[in-house]
Formats: structure tokens, C-alpha cells, sequence
């Protein structure tokens, strides 16, 4: 089925509603628009209504307090910029603020979105600032008619979603690392340097913004109302262990990033000190053929064998001789 877009972007006056689903307890949905679902009331056992909503409509805390009856506090956590995973239970009512990887365009990894939920069973309403695949990808499910049943398994399948889409960016951070191990770093070591420093900044943030994740995740599991049953925390379990082996697979990253910089930083360093002993070692056999010469060149008569014909060649063989004395030198000794 279409969604039923409710705004454009460009028109602040259009509702807030992204899209709106009344689930029928069996796995499908009908749409609802905006006008239906203020006034919205169960038709038969086990209807719940679903309403995504871009919060950054005008009036949104407004109608959630005194539309919903949800406390000021609560409205304003749900519409605020505020974006830490946490989750509570309030009444019969679950609050909680989700987080995901941003796949925008143009996004990076660490370029969390968030998405706030609220829901008592009957009611539950999602709100997002920027665009968020999650709650299309459940959305998806239930119009082919193979979604969640009731508000505990959208809570479910929405964290389940939010959670495995970071596989995505653990799978391209582990290619990159791999790709990096493999490559010749040539001229190109400060390039690879900066690149495995992007890595190790995304796998900081995943995990600065996923750690929290994980406690809102564990107080859904343990303290959620009556309404949110077994079976669902169940699932809310075993998405704990994925996000759990996820941050498990971040830290190893992480790790593998700095292990591959420091070979990098000593690659680095190596080819600089082999550069410079070089570099040295051309210095020291000069040394005496500057000295001759400087020597020789001195603006002061009475230099032996100046008036010699072959005084310059003579000269020539001595520096030649010198020069493959020192190499034979620095050889035996190993410098070469």
C-alpha cells in the first residue's frame, strides 16, 4: 500500500504525520490519515494505532500533552533535541529515545539519528527529526501483511531494525581495514594514515553513542508495562546480544585500526631514518674531497705542484682513491 505522506517540506502548515498504520492483530495494517487518527478509537480487540511523526512540526508537544494527556516533561523529552538512548516507564506507558547509524547521503558513520518513542498499548507514536529507514524497513512488513501483531512487537521489530542496520557499517569499517592491511603504502602512507584515523574515530563514536543504547535496551527488557509481553521481551533479548557482539566487533576494529597505524607510523619512520642514514653516510665520504678541495682552492700562492702540468689529474686520483677507500671502509664495517 502507499504511504500516507501528510507534509512537504516546504510547507510548515502541513501536518506532522509522515505516515500512520492501524494494525488489525494479525500482521497487517490500514492507512490512517491525520484528521482519523486524532480522533482515532479501537474498532475491534487488538487494533493499535502507529503515527510517524516528524517532530520538528509546529505544535507537536502541545498535542502531545493535551492531546494524548502525556506529562509536559515527557512531551518536551519526546520532541527535544536531547538524542541519548535512554528509556523509562511512565504509568502504563513506555518512553524511550533510540538511536541509529545515519545512512543519509553524505553522512558518516558516526552521524547518529534518533528516534524518540512513546507508546501505552493501545497508542504508539514514533517521532524522528532527520530521515530514518528503521521504521520504513517495519513499515514494509506490515503492508505485505507479515508485520508485528500488536504495540510490543512494532517496539520489537523497530529496536531489531535500528540495531542490525549497524552490521552495515561494521562490514564497510572491517573491508576498509582489510583493504588498508593489504595495500602498498608507497607514497601514500599519510593518505592511509588519515583514512585508518577516520576508522578509529567512527568506531569511537559508534561506540560513545551505542553504550547507552544498550542500558535503554536492557530497562525495556526488564521494566516495560504489562502490555509489552513475554515473547517480546525475548526479542528485545536477543537484540541486547546482537547490539552486544556488534559493540564486541567495534572494539576489535578499533583495535585492528591501531595496530595498523602504528605499523603504518613505523613504516614511516623507518623509511625516514633510512632516508636520513643515507643521507649521512653521503656526507661523511665528501667530507675529505670538501676538505681537498677547499684546501686546494685557497687564494694563496706557493701551492706545491702548481706549476706541475699534471697537478690536476693527480689531484683527481687522490679524491678517487679516497672515495673508494671510504666505501670499502663503511663496507667492511657494515654501514653500507
Amino acid at each position: 500500500m502507499p504511504d500516507m505522506m501528510q507534509q512537504t517540506d516546504g510547507d510548515e502548515n502541513a501536518s506532522p504525520l509522515l505516515f500512520g498504520r492501524v494494525l488489525d492483530g494479525k500482521g497487517g495494517g490500514r492507512p490512517i490519515d491525520w484528521e482519523a487518527a486524532l480522533s482515532w478509537q479501537p474498532d475491534a480487540p487488538g487494533e493499535v494505532l502507529w503515527m510517524h511523526l516528524d517532530r520538528t512540526r509546529p505544535g507537536i508537544a502541545e498535542w502531545l500533552e493535551h492531546g494524548l494527556g502525556i506529562p509536559e516533561p515527557t512531551a518536551e523529552l519526546l520532541t527535544s533535541d536531547e538524542t541519548r538512548p535512554r528509556a523509562f516507564r511512565e504509568g502504563d506507558a513506555l518512553v524511550a529515545t533510540l538511536r541509529g547509524i545515519n545512512f543519509n547521503p553524505g553522512a558518516e558513520p558516526e552521524d547518529m539519528v534518533s528516534m524518540q518513542l512513546w507508546s501505552n498499548g493501545t497508542r504508539l507514536i514514533t517521532l524522528r527529526r532527520d530521515p530514518l529507514q528503521t521504521p520504513r524497513d517495519t513499515l514494509a512488513e506490515i503492508d505485505i501483511g507479515n508485520g508485528p501483531r500488536d504495540a510490543g512487537a512494532l517496539v520489537t521489530s523497530l529496536t531489531e531494525y535500528m540495531v542490525s542496520r549497524m552490521n552495515r557499517s561494521i562490514i564497510d569499517m572491517n573491508d576498509h581495514i582489510d583493504l588498508l592491511e593489504d595495500a602498498d603504502p608507497g607514497e601514500n602512507i599519510g593518505f592511509m594514515l588519515e583514512k585508518i584515523a577516520s576508522i578509529r574515530r567512527n568506531c569511537l563514536a559508534l561506540q560513545r553513542h551505542m553504550g547507552p543504547q544498550h542500558e535503554a535496551l536492557e530497562i525495556i527488557s526488564r521494566g516495560a508495562p504489562e502490555w509489552f509481553e513475554d515473547h517480546d521481551r525475548r526479542e528485545i533479548a536477543e537484540t541486547i546480544d546482537r547490539l552486544r557482539r556488534f559493540l564486541d566487533d567495534i572494539n576489535i576494529s578499533k583495535e585492528s585500526a591501531v595496530v595498523l597505524q602504528d605499523e603504518m607510523r613505523a613504516r614511516a619512520a623507518a623509511r625516514s631514518d633510512r632516508t636520513n642514514y643515507l643521507l649521512t653516510i653521503i656526507a661523511a665520504i665528501f667530507l675529505p674531497l670538501g676538505f681537498v678541495t677547499g684546501l686546494l682552492g685557497i687564494n694563496v700562492g706557493g701551492i706545491p705542484g702548481q706549476n706541475y702540468g699534471h697537478a690536476f689529474w693527480i689531484v683527481v686520483g687522490v679524491c678517487a682513491a679516497a672515495i673508494l677507500m671510504q666505501t670499502y671502509l663503511f663496507w667492511k664495517w657494515k654501514w653500507l
